[in-house]
């Protein structure tokens, strides 16, 4: 069945409303403005999206969308043009941005993007500085942050930060430097500042450190991250959501073994995460997204199809929400909602 939203809109007409996204739309007496023949998917705040990864049959294409309010299943929104897995997600509240990732055994520098209230395919948006995987990405309403990451085959990592404005196709630009290498990391931003869990520090084998090192950057300004805090505990291949205020970070990675601890920081304030909970599996190799309220994140070690939820402001182990349409690992996502946004 067709999924629309209802916007309650004053109209300049009785009977026609005004074009929303392009859509024409009538009203009635009441008020209630509806689109005019078949829309597949309108959109609004609250909408997550769960993009690429990797099975054993390979490389995945498809994307998922969410309704982040609502328990349920993922629905197909799409696929990436350019299929690929490891790589990083961040929004504004209008368009989703997907950067680099790992074609194996290449990686790859591509910036795709998608409008969010628009059902389709992404489209090229333009290049890294350089072509990485692994890498983590925020976001504000303005501006796209990619973080770190590393080169295949030598699996070197990065400490490479690059910046975009989501509004305006074309390249990155250098935005500084995190203050060692970083890949497979986990964020959180608020309007303001944006933070990273570096994850694998130095990545040196594909079983390298993991660390419990948490940085910052301010997002409008240029220049290296500084020290923020430590995580409760150490890990890389977890993921990151955030609301305004607070920043979670979900389960991990300890070499060999993933671990199911949610911790939570103050975006405003430095200092080590606060024990939030537990995870039901243990995530690793998935990602987050959330509204002012709630987070979800793919629950699951493998090729496992669990999605959780969290509500951001309180503390205790995560529920379970749904499934993905497809099981899969090594996805990233971005949600119209997050803490960047406001």
């Amino acid at each position: 069945m067709s999924e629309f939203r209802i916007d309650q809109i004053k109209s300049q007409d009785a009977s026609r409303g005004p074009d929303v996204a392009g859509i024409t739309t009538f009203t009635g007496t009441s008020g209630i403005v509806m689109p005019s023949g078949d829309t597949a998917y309108r959109g609004g705040r609250g909408t997550g999206i769960f993009g690429g990864g990797r099975t054993p049959t390979g490389l995945k294409e498809r994307m998922d969308k969410f309704t982040i309010s609502t328990l349920g299943n993922g629905l197909d929104f799409g696929n990436l043009t350019n299929t690929t897995s490891e790589f990083g997600g961040c929004a504004s509240s209008t368009r989703g941005i997907f950067m680099g990732g790992e074609q194996f055994p290449a990686n790859i520098n591509v910036i795709q993007y998608l409008t969010i209230s628009q059902l389709g395919n992404t489209l090229d948006f333009g290049d890294l500085t350089s072509v990485r995987r692994a890498n983590t990405c925020l976001s504000n309403n303005i501006r796209g942050i990619s973080l770190g990451g590393n080169l295949a085959p030598t699996l070197v990592a990065k400490t490479h930060i690059d910046y975009i404005t989501i509004a305006t196709t074309g390249n990155s630009s250098r935005f500084g430097d995190l203050t060692t290498d970083s890949s497979y990391g986990m964020a959180g931003a608020s309007t303001t500042r944006g933070i990273i869990a570096l994850g694998n520090n130095p990545f040196i084998s594909p079983y390298g450190l993991h660390t419990n090192i948490v940085e910052y950057i301010t997002i409008s300004t240029e220049g290296n991250a500084q020290d923020f805090g430590d995580l409760t505990v150490s890990r890389r291949e977890g993921c990151g959501a955030s609301n305004s205020t607070r920043a979670i970070i979900f389960g991990g990675n300890q070499s060999p073994n993933n671990t199911n601890v949610i911790d939570y920081m103050t975006i405003a304030s430095k200092g080590n995460a606060v024990d939030f909970g537990d995870c039901i599996n243990g995530s690793s190799l998935s990602n987050a997204c959330s509204s002012p309220t709630r987070a979800i994140f793919g629950d699951m070690t493998g090729d496992g199809d669990s999605v959780s939820y969290v509500t951001i402001n309180t503390t205790g182990n995560a529920q379970d929400f749904g499934n993905l349409d497809l099981a899969r690992n090594q996805t990233a996502g971005f949600s119209d909602s997050h803490g960047g946004l406001g």
